[in-house]
């Protein structure tokens, strides 16, 4: 059997397997037949209102990235074309761009309709046991899960099939420069839906915490606060259409980086099943991950973070095993790639390395941001001495947590090197995240269960259904911490890799660039110039999440204000109008991130050239991975001290108001600056590579000027 025909037959499995948990969801009745009890008539109301909410800002998002997508593709065709040649890379990269920005745009529309269905399901389960609302919450988060590998790896092998069977006689390595569009379309889509929609969800949750939770001292989720439906909107669209298109984009990103840098060996380049290698991982990774939801099972008073976090162990050993055996199946024994002899089994290690460096990671991250573990407990005593200190010891935790995170990636990173080139470190990005089917169904069953308990207390359902989704929702807040160490780890992989096949193949143009000095000025300059970037852009992102916050408590505000008997619960809040709000401000205030992060390789690369942007894209990785790491972890550890006082008993003390602003400044670091730092590295890196031709051959305009 082909790969072409493996790959296939797994992306459909992963598809039905979408499919199958979509009917578990749907199928279930919220309230009986004839049911019109006044509690399920405002199940079905909250639900709705949160659907229509998220669809309609995910329509609006994606009328903007439309345009964008269209301006990009023809860049691109113009750009890239080059009408002296017979193949036109221009048209293919630009088509190839298309399709991938095309599937994670369809990707994050399943995810967000299924979520949005899946969270009134889960609160209603919650009425009868933890262990039934469980379920339902992970069943909505397969969806998205196997949907979107699924969908990903059909859209790249039905790319590659075409564009290998029209074009026989080009040479391998410029096919798979023109496929690296498909990475670049993917990860775009994931710039706007990261920043755009973690700007919606914080602009939500800040301003209802602010008014709602400190100068009213209302619970989370009640229904008197204005702000309260367009929090739960929100938790969808940052994190289950944001979080869903960053992934995406690494699995699509790592995947074409891998084969740009493996076309470059005649011997890989002449033999498909090698050359396919980097997909069948992914490929292989959705029986692996369909094998472990089997196990996806609590007791009634069981602990739903072991479950959550067992479906990652035993994930990563069943790729581990199967690997083996399709690396020595399908990769060839041994070949050369710039110089360097590769045996198979040097590849296999490489991917073992990303694969467990992954979970090392996300362990880590787990250990940093669990009230379990005594970081986060040092935060918790660290509010009795009120906010300020509990924010200094917040920026502490973060920034001492980036150490052992960057010590594995260092690890992984010299040994893949050493044993395997540039190439090793390709296939162990792409082993980072080849459980991608089960990361992304943990990390969407997340906003699930937070929308559930929101619902619940919304609705009234009682004490008891309320302390089982907050149950649920607190074991999601640290899985989806670990999905964020494990996001970020494998952005800095995928952005090294797709940095090497950058340079692999400027080389291939202009010899000259085969030795980049540190200390030449241009590189240099490059160097700290990137590493500016991601301090830029998080200042960016901070700042349109409080522009917008702050438009969001003068409406909360306002409306408790203006609105009679609001407090008192007789009045009726505007839920809507703080929904556009947090709408106009997210579309509004996304571009200008976006436009830096796409303008600076182009900007770079076309007046100063091809050295000073590898500076540039080095410095950017070097910096951002740790920015990244400690702004998530920060962010992580003061949102679990707050819950962890809140566990106490302590709720409306000091104590627990020191904790809420702490919880409040660490929205923005861990759902919007933060993980948007991923797409930074990686958009920069993937742009780079997809117009590195022109870069060579026009390039360096202001340079030259020097010489």
């Amino acid at each position: 059997m082909t790969p072409e025909i493996i790959i296939i037959a797994m992306s459909v499995l992963a598809i039905l397997t979408a499919m199958f948990y979509t009917y578990r969801v749907v199928t279930i009745k919220v309230g009986g037949v004839n049911d019109t009890t006044p509690q399920t008539v405002k199940l079905k109301e909250i639900a709705a209102a949160i659907a229509d909410g998220a669809m309609a800002f995910l329509v609006r998002e994606y009328k903007v990235i439309s345009l964008f997508i269209a301006f990009m593709a023809v860049m691109i065709f113009l750009l890239l074309d080059n009408p002296k040649t017979e193949f036109s890379e221009g048209l293919h990269t630009a088509i190839a761009f298309v399709v991938g920005a095309a599937i994670s745009c369809l990707s994050g529309f399943i995810g967000m309709k299924i979520a949005t269905a899946g969270n009134v399901r889960t609160a209603q389960a919650a009425k009868t046991s933890m262990s039934k609302a469980f379920r339902v919450a992970f069943d909505s988060g397969a969806v998205m899960g196997f949907g979107l590998i699924g969908l990903a790896i059909l859209g790249l092998i039905a790319l590659y099939m075409i564009f290998t069977g029209l074009h026989a006689t080009v040479p391998t390595h410029i096919l798979m420069e023109a496929l690296a569009g498909y990475g670049l379309g993917g990860s775009s889509v994931a710039l706007f839906g990261r920043v755009g929609g973690g700007i919606y969800t914080k602009a939500a949750d800040v301003g209802a915490d602010l008014v709602g939770k400190v100068e009213k001292g209302i619970p989370e989720d009640d229904p008197r606060n204005p702000a309260t439906i367009a929090d739960n909107v929100g938790d969808n669209v940052g994190d289950i259409a944001g979080m869903g298109a960053d992934l995406f984009g690494s699995a699509a990103e790592a995947t074409c980086a891998a084969l740009v840098i493996g076309a470059t060996s005649a011997a890989l380049a002449g033999d498909s099943s090698a050359l396919l290698y980097p997909v069948l991982i992914s490929a292989f990774g959705i029986p692996a991950s369909l094998i472990t939801t089997f196990f996806a099972r609590i007791k009634e008073n069981g602990s739903v973070e072991k479950a959550l976090k067992l479906q990652l162990w035993i994930s990563t050993f069943i790729v581990a095993a199967m690997m083996y055996f399709v690396t020595d199946y399908f990769m060839i024994n041994e070949f050369e790639i710039d110089g360097l002899v590769i045996t198979k089994w040097n590849v296999y290690t490489s991917l073992l390395l990303g694969l467990f460096g992954g979970m090392l990671i996300g362990w880590i991250t787990e250990i940093y941001t669990s009230h379990t573990y005594k970081p986060v407990r040092e935060v918790v005593d660290s509010c009795e001495t009120g906010a300020a200190t509990n924010i200094i010891y917040g920026l502490a935790l973060g920034y001492k947590s980036s150490v052992i995170p960057v010590v594995i990636l260092v690890i992984t990173i010299v040994v893949s090197s050493v044993i395997a080139g540039m190439y090793g470190i390709a296939i162990a990005a792409i082993g980072m995240i080849s459980t991608i089917a089960v990361g992304l169904t943990i990390d969407a069953y997340g906003p699930v269960s937070d929308n559930a308990g929101g619902i619940a207390e919304m609705a009234e359902l009682g004490k008891e259904v309320r302390d089982r989704t907050d149950t649920l929702d607190a074991a999601g807040n640290t899985t989806a911490a670990v999905g964020k160490g494990f996001a970020i780890g494998s952005a800095a992989l995928t952005s090294l890799a797709l940095f090497a096949a950058f340079i692999t193949r400027a080389r291939a143009e202009d010899e000259s660039l085969r030795n980049i000095e540190l200390l030449d000025p241009f590189v240099f300059g490059g160097l700290l110039f990137g590493a500016m970037l991601p301090f830029v852009f998080s200042a960016m992102t901070m700042k349109s999440v409080g522009k917008a916050a702050l438009d969001m408590v003068v409406e909360v505000r306002r409306q408790f204000k203006e609105i009679p008997g609001l407090m008192e619960g007789t009045g009726k809040p505007d839920y809507k109008k703080c929904v556009d709000i947090s709408t106009a401000a997210a579309l509004r205030e996304m571009i200008a991130p976006g436009v830096l992060v796409l303008a600076s390789p182009i900007v770079m690369g076309y007046l100063f050239g091809v050295k000073s942007l590898a500076g540039m894209l080095a410095g950017a990785l070097v910096s951002g991975v740790v920015l990244a790491i400690s702004s998530a972890n920060s962010g992580g550890a003061w949102d679990n001290a707050k819950k962890y006082i809140e566990k106490l008993g302590k709720k409306g003390s000091d104590q627990h108001k020191a904790a809420v602003v702490g919880d409040t400044v660490g929205d923005p670091f861990k759902d919007t600056s933060g993980p948007a730092i991923n797409i930074l590295i990686k958009l920069m890196a993937i742009t780079s590579l997809v117009f590195a031709e022109f870069f060579v051959l026009h390039g360096g305009v202001l340079t030259k000027l020097f010489k």
